[in-house]
């Protein structure tokens, strides 16, 4: 039987039991207990109403009887419980045998993707002390795009406008920022500055980027089985990408030795890339990359490490979740190379804090900083002719969607 067919068939059952003795239970309590059956036979438990819940970003499970959930960037405690220890277990065991992977004493995490595309880790005993610790990222069914982003306040239509001129026509982009700040909700938005002509090769742990366009060759990591065998790691897979003739190489996000082939990537033909990296500024991306670049093995000189970054990556994306929940853009920044020993960068849009206003809920306000990019003359090679002025320091208007700047599909266009 299909899933569908079975869950028919269970309710028949459930409701013809509950019907014998009618007198005990209301409809309300036997609708109740019918969907908690069904739930718990055939689905995933008390998970079930919040897997259903769209306005559920993240689920966090802290033991059977503490469960946390994210809305709007906010976390509340849900009003949801297990029976006990074991029945957590117990689902969070279904979870894993439903993508092929294993989840035992001798097994204790797991990481992996859900059929819907949401992303789960699981830890159990005996490291977790107070029950299973569950951590599910969920994904909407419809990916935020520029419109999306604009009209939540996360950036202006004027820096949209140039991080999507710089995507066009081939600079290498770097999204950085903390767990839950949005990084991989921008660059898949970025994405859709592509030209439709090139072939993208996307790398990811865990697939979460949808991007759409014609051309695109996606690959996941592997983790090893339970013998410790046959892992397959993201540097592997840039690796192979090399080989499969991309013009793109987009990696989710940067994470260990992978970075020393990336940026390799990025300064042999394959202009373009973006990824994404945990960091707290542009400068801490900036050094991180560097360590990440010094775990590859090789005995590299720090100038050496230095001068690849500082010709690999020309523009820096920061971003922030303030504690009221919003994401922000909060500084765009352009590499200029290396000075000395240190790789050159100035912030071109940041977005300035301030207390929150009661009235209007306001945090800040998004401004240009006055610093001429250094990579309009790159631009302007590939048609894309940009008014200096546009740069002069200013504050900026945070447009709603429905003044969006046109954005910049293909190279050969100026949208400024």
């Amino acid at each position: 039987m299909d899933d569908y067919r079975l869950r028919h068939e269970l309710r028949r059952g459930i409701e013809s039991l509950c019907r014998r003795r009618g007198d005990l239970l209301t409809e309300t309590e036997r609708t109740r207990i019918t969907e908690e059956i069904i739930d718990d036979t055939l689905g995933l438990g008390p998970l079930e109403p919040l897997l259903r819940d769209p306005t559920i970003s993240d689920i966090l499970i802290n033991g059977p009887n503490t469960i946390f959930v994210e809305r709007r960037g906010q976390l509340e405690q849900a009003s949801i419980s297990f029976h006990d220890a074991d029945h957590l277990v117990q689902i969070v065991q279904r979870i894993a045998g439903k993508v092929g992977r294993r989840l035992d004493e001798s097994s204790p995490m797991v990481d992996a993707r859900m059929s819907d595309g949401s992303r789960v880790n699981a830890v159990i005993g005996p490291l977790a002390l107070d029950g299973a610790l569950v951590s599910i990222r969920r994904f909407g069914d419809r990916r935020l795009q520029a419109s999306d982003l604009i009209g939540h306040r996360a950036l202006t239509g004027e820096m949209w406008d140039f991080l999507s001129t710089c995507v066009a026509t081939g600079l290498n982009v770097i999204v950085s920022g903390g767990t839950g700040s949005g990084k991989s909700t921008l660059m898949n938005a970025l994405c859709s500055a592509i030209p439709a002509n090139q072939r993208i090769v996307t790398i990811e742990d865990a697939a979460e980027l949808n991007i759409h366009l014609p051309h695109v060759a996606r690959m996941e990591t592997r983790c090893a089985n339970v013998e410790g065998k046959g892992e397959i790691t993201a540097r592997d897979l840039v690796r192979n990408a090399l080989r499969m003739r991309p013009d793109r190489i987009i990696i989710g996000e940067c994470r260990g030795s992978e970075a020393f082939d990336m940026l390799q990537a990025m300064t042999t033909g394959h202009d373009g890339s973006l990824t994404t990296l945990h960091s707290n500024g542009p400068r801490s991306a900036l050094r991180r990359l560097e360590m990440l670049v010094g775990m590859a093995g090789m005995e590299l000189p720090a100038w050496f490490i230095r001068e690849l970054v500082g010709s690999a990556v020309q523009i820096i994306v920061q971003c922030v979740r303030l504690p009221n929940g919003q994401r922000k853009v909060t500084s765009i920044s352009e590499v200029t190379g290396v000075v000395g020993e240190t790789v050159s960068l100035h912030d071109i849009f940041e977005y300035k804090r301030q207390d929150t206003d009661p009235t209007t809920g306001k945090t800040g306000y998004f401004r240009t900083t006055g610093i001429r990019p250094v990579c309009l003359d790159r631009l302007a090679t590939h048609g894309a002719r940009i008014d200096p002025s546009f740069f002069e320091e200013r504050i900026l208007r945070v447009d709603r969607c429905d003044t969006i700047p046109r954005l910049a599909a293909a190279p050969g266009r100026s949208t400024l």
